[in-house]
């Protein structure tokens, strides 16, 4: 091959190796563009996330194999040509099977008419079928590192999401009804809707999920009754009233996750785990975590813990007078208590009998989508933001989790908001999402390094707290792990590498449905199922486990409650909060739940 024809515009090579130098050369001229304005004071967007160079990196490399970018056209050309046929039968009233189909689940187009009036279904189809090609070609890309790849999809995705035709008032044919019958009176409801919810976000938008006067905690949602026995600066402890006459021994202390509020297991009467528990002869407690503010930037990961978790723990057990406590931790409650769990082995303290983790994750190599948020350039840049307020404003993390599941979670509200013009349906679940909790500066960071960033937790003596070296191996008490299997937070093959790092006996269980939903999963209800596997030797691959597991009706809740008594089942009197060892200090749910962001006023 000659020299001239190396450099000919054709040659894949060449085409891949000018776009690179391009785009770096983009990439610094953008980069001094803006540090100039910096200079001159004008505040410049920073690309945080790394998108614009993981999307640099992807269209070098799909410009390196034209033939393949030609063959992907001319599938998306035939898709067309297919649409045009079956679109062309209907509007002359014949009918065929359509060319995309809407995926189960998907409630964008739930409306009648995106299936029978021709030109909704073509606007559907069309989109559907764009929407597949681009999310095929660009997963389809090879030589892109996996960091890269977990970007460009996760962004091409929440992309493709936002331009549903579902998400625009002309081709909404809901929204085009209602815009109709209110002669646009839902179209200026909803601007002011948008004005508000600004407003209400001191200048960002926040998308209302839930009207947040419809519930109060302690009336409507949180309404177990207990009382307050125990409070520190970290921590308010709950020990709910006795619902039966005796009471298994082993009291239950439940570590929530520091990031939400401990309510989300108890929400109502009829889903309420904590409720249902006490119905089954539990003595409940459980963590109530403040809402710190900057004079709490210092609180570190080991703070958590002994203010915390193992305060907690001398609390139920002066209280009680018992020496054995039955301990849960919910996601990083989970992550805290196994942490707790190898620190006490390491002193010789058992007074945790046995420990249920939900959707908890101790090994962090299988993060999922929430990966995509977690690199070095991302956790200093979040590191920067804490280190100027001292700590990590909840809404900030409340907005990552709902991109993970933005149709649901998102565009639903803009429509409804904003295009119909209607207020958010009172539902208490997302009342609660939207009770935001910050996280300090330095327990935040901690865990974004050693869990998320080097996965040190699972390794032995791969972290210190309290001056201890911290190793999981060596802690042998029986353990429960409840995942589910559509869990977007903590993937369930995550967990299940996290469940080996513990030296005892685990029972691992995998739930139906996903992160909240498949743990507050009441027997009553009767949904989801969960998959159990007996074998004597736990297979080491997640995958090889699940081939080999038995789907089980119902919920797990009343396998986990066999559990738990077949290690002790031993009753005593039913303990009333008033008649322990320590003073009631007010009912529950208590001050450090009732903290609401944003319900407070603004400086």
């Amino acid at each position: 091959m000659s020299a001239q024809e190396a450099k000919s515009p054709h040659d894949p090579q060449a085409v891949a190796k000018t776009y690179a130098e391009v785009a770096q050369r983009a990439s610094k001229l953008i980069t001094e563009h803006m540090q100039r304005q910096m200079r001159r004071g004008v505040a410049m967007p920073s690309d945080e996330l790394g998108i614009a160079q993981a999307y640099m990196d992807m269209m070098s490399k799909m410009m390196a194999n034209p033939y393949k970018m030609a063959q992907t056209q001319m599938s998306l050309v035939w898709d067309y040509f297919s649409l045009w046929q079956h679109s062309t039968l209907r509007a002359m009233g014949m009918h065929g099977a359509p060319v995309a189909e809407v995926k189960k689940g998907d409630n964008r187009f739930k409306d009648a008419q995106w299936e029978e009036h021709f030109l909704f279904d073509f606007i559907k189809q069309s989109y559907l079928i764009t929407a597949r090609h681009i999310h095929e070609s660009v997963a389809g890309v090879e030589g892109l590192d996996d960091a890269s790849m977990r970007k460009v999809n996760f962004f091409t995705r929440q992309f493709i999401d936002a331009l549903s035709p579902s998400n625009f008032a002309v081709t909404n044919p809901e929204v085009l009804r209602e815009t109709a019958r209110s002669s646009g009176q839902n179209l200026l409801q909803g601007f002011n809707n948008l004005l508000r919810d600004i407003e209400e976000g001191d200048g960002q938008l926040r998308v209302k999920m839930s009207d947040p006067s419809a519930f109060e905690l302690g009336r409507n949602v949180a309404v177990t009754p207990g009382k307050v026995i125990f409070q520190n600066e970290l921590m308010q402890l709950i020990q709910f009233d006795p619902a039966t006459k005796d009471q298994l021994k082993r009291p239950l202390l439940i570590v929530p996750p520091w990031i939400n509020k401990y309510y989300i297991l108890d929400l109502r009467q009829n889903n309420s785990f904590i409720k249902w528990a006490t119905d089954q002869g539990h003595s409940v407690f459980v963590i109530s975590w403040v809402n710190p503010d900057a004079n709490m930037a210092e609180m570190g990961f080991d703070a958590y813990m002994e203010t915390g978790a193992i305060a907690a723990l001398d609390a139920v057990c002066k209280h009680t007078g018992e020496k054995e406590v039955n301990c849960v931790g919910y996601c990083l409650g989970g992550t805290l208590l196994a942490s707790t769990m190898g620190y006490l082995t390491a002193k010789k303290d058992k007074r945790i009998a046995s420990a249920t983790f939900f959707v908890a994750l101790l090994d962090f190599s299988i993060p999922g989508e929430l990966g995509v948020f977690i690199d070095e350039k991302q956790v200093n840049a979040i590191e920067k933001k804490m280190s100027e307020r001292g700590f990590l404003e909840g809404s900030e993390m409340a907005g990552t989790f709902n991109m993970l599941r933005a149709n649901d979670l998102i565009w639903s509200f803009v429509v409804n908001n904003y295009l119909m013009g209607k207020e958010p349906f009172p539902f208490d679940l997302l009342y609660w999402n939207s009770d935001s909790t910050r996280m300090p500066q330095k327990m935040h960071s901690f865990y974004l390094r050693n869990m998320y960033l080097d996965n040190l937790l699972r390794v032995p003596n791969g972290i210190e707290l309290l001056d201890t070296p911290i190793d999981l191996s060596k802690v042998k008490t029986p353990s429960y792990f409840i995942s589910t299997v559509e869990d977007h937070i903590a993937p369930w093959k995550g967990t299940y590498l996290g469940s080996q790092a513990l030296g005892g006996p685990v029972r691992f269980v995998l739930g139906g449905s996903g992160h909240i939903a498949g743990i507050v999963n009441p027997p009553a209800a009767n949904k989801y199922g969960y998959w159990t596997n007996d074998a004597k030797q736990r297979a080491e691959d997640p995958d090889a486990w699940l081939a080999s597991a038995k789907q089980q009706a119902g919920s797990w809740w009343t396998d986990w409650q066999k559990w738990v008594t077949d290690l002790n089942g031993e009753t005593v009197p039913a303990r009333v909060p008033a008649k322990g060892k320590l003073k009631v200090l007010e009912d529950a749910p208590g001050s450090f739940a009732k903290n609401r962001l944003d319900q407070q006023p603004k400086e």
